[in-house]
């Protein structure tokens, strides 16, 4: 982590720290002050969060839910015994083991007692049900903890598959819950107020999300948002496309740089209402919320859109949803310890929020031994983490197609489930699931072929049923093919013309191999995969 200046950090720990003595202090005037007494008093006067809270939590139950629901469809084929990856053979890697009793605190996982197919899938189920109850209010705390650690779990050793921004987010969310949620067996909306510093917490983390994707678009100094046309190509590149992105790629040079323009104003300037008043919080809240809405419809991001509006929430308070939640009770007043005990709880995920932000701007510096220790001991955790979404455009759209043959002349492919494959194809919404194998062939495309990319191609030579389950069908159905090949080819959205004309979504030109032909070794010979000739 980059450190900051000491005036920098002195600066923004002493406002926060000016925080929690706001609440409950401020009185409107008695009379008079007209329009802008209204505006300081809607504005500045401490509103009320219960409300806010719970809708968010109930909304984290469901994004939890979908979370694990998602991997439940892939987690064998992905991790199982017999999958790409195994998470036994993971935490049974000498590396780890020469770690000794540190490598429970690099690799933080129950699977380390145990890692079977059975541990992974009752995992998710557990992942469900916990999901369900904070949906329905029961026990938040006590089932956030849980879910979160679940979910950690499967993120230490999910490597690749697992190592999406979106699910570092949820991490960082679920763990700031569980700091933040009312205690109890069925609390409601909680019997008090969260504190001014929790509440700013959450909108500190909305502001890190977009400052942070706004900021590396513009510090990255790629050419495409230099020059705003970054979607000119955003909608033909995206990893998953959608029928909504196929039609957005038709609009006219012009609309796409405003566009451009939009997306850079939405994520470096509009950010910073997150601590602004009232009226132009709200603001923030609409426009970043129909930033969102316009990401979802035109591209798959798994469930990062629904992440980012559930975070919006926090921008609002409970008048603002007196029209969907009912009033709760009269909250009770909070003791002064219960202030500095949620105050000491929500300082180190905090601070180093604070410190990922200002360590874009500030040059690299020495970092106190403490937060250096900090830093070092919530890295595997995940706690807190840089966000920073297609600082770099891709500019052209390489994709692989895996083939197999029984006898290397005649080669079928594998049809993904979703990801772009045959010309006559529409692209598909598929959001918030996230089909993890399909994304990971998106960026496997733009370099060399990854340790994974092998593995995945030993397993439908072997013809594992669980990996096979992954692809949308299995043109093999007897036996294994013998031999595997991967094909490079150059993708391009057609124009409305062509689509009318051909009904092809797509066009494609071939540009060579990205793996010859591979096949299994003999048993007993030193090497897994050998080249073969292709006829």
């Amino acid at each position: 982590m980059r450190a900051v200046s000491p005036r920098g950090a002195q600066v923004f720990f002493r406002m926060l720290g000016s925080l929690p003595l706001l609440e409950g202090r401020w009185r409107p005037p008695a009379r008079g002050g007209g329009l802008l007494a209204r505006f300081v008093e809607r504005s500045v006067a401490p509103p009320h969060h219960r409300r806010v809270r719970q809708a968010f939590l109930v909304a984290l139950g469901g994004i939890y839910f979908i979370a694990f629901t998602s991997l439940g469809r892939q987690v064998l084929g992905l991790h199982g015994s017999r999958g790409i990856l195994p998470v036994k053979d993971l935490l049974d890697s000498p590396r780890l083991a020469a770690l000794g009793r540190e490598r429970y605190l690099k690799v933080p996982t129950v699977f380390w007692r145990d890692a079977s197919d059975t541990a992974l899938v009752r995992g998710i189920r557990a992942g469900q049900v916990l999901s369900l109850a904070v949906m329905l209010g029961l026990a938040p705390q006590a089932s956030l903890a849980a879910l979160w650690a679940l979910y950690q779990s499967y993120v230490s050793v999910g490597r690749e598959f697992l190592s999406f921004q979106w699910d570092a987010l949820l991490l960082e969310m679920g763990l700031l819950a569980v700091l933040t949620a009312p205690a109890g067996l069925r609390p409601g909306a909680g019997l008090r107020e969260p504190t001014a510093l929790e509440v700013f917490a959450w909108r500190m983390l909305v502001f890190r999300l977009y400052l942070g994707s706004g900021l590396s678009k513009i510090q990255s100094g790629d050419r495409t948002w230099r020059e705003l046309t970054a979607c000119d190509v955003y909608y033909e590149t995206a990893p998953l496309p959608t029928r909504a992105g196929w039609a957005a790629h038709q609009l006219p040079r012009r609309v796409q740089r405003y566009s451009t323009l939009s997306v850079l104003a939405l994520e470096t300037v509009f950010p910073f209402l997150v601590f602004a008043p009232r009226p132009l919080r709200l603001l923030a809240f609409w426009l970043l919320s129909g930033l969102q809405g316009v990401i979802f419809a035109t591209g798959n991001y798994g469930f990062f859109n629904v992440q980012s509006l559930a975070l919006g929430l926090w921008l609002l308070d409970d008048a603002a949803l007196g029209r969907v939640l009912p009033a709760p009770p009269p909250a009770r007043p909070r003791a002064l310890w219960r202030t500095a005990v949620a105050m000491l709880a929500v300082a180190p995920p905090l601070a180093l929020g604070a410190l990922d932000i200002l360590g874009r701007f500030d040059r690299p510096r020495r970092m106190p031994r403490w937060l250096e220790w900090l830093e070092r001991r919530a890295r595997p955790l995940r706690a807190v983490n840089g966000y920073g979404l297609f600082a770099v455009m891709t500019v052209r759209r390489p994709e692989i197609s895996l083939e197999g043959s029984v006898d290397g002349r005649t080669w079928r492919e594998y049809p993904f489930r979703y990801k772009v494959g045959a010309l006559d194809e529409a692209p598909r919404q598929v959001a918030p699931h996230q089909p993890r194998l399909d994304w990971q062939m998106w960026f496997a495309a733009l370099g060399s072929p990854p340790a994974w990319l092998l593995a995945l191609i030993v397993r439908l030579l072997e013809g594992s049923p669980e990996v096979e389950r992954l692809f949308a069908g299995n043109p093999f159905p007897e036996q294994p093919p013998r031999f595997i090949r991967a094909v490079l080819y150059d993708y391009r959205m057609t124009d409305r013309e062509t689509r009318r004309r051909t009904g092809a979504w797509w066009a494609r030109e071939r540009t060579g191999r990205y793996l010859p032909s591979l096949s299994l070794a003999p048993p007993g010979a030193t090497y897994r995969l050998e080249w073969a000739a292709e006829a």
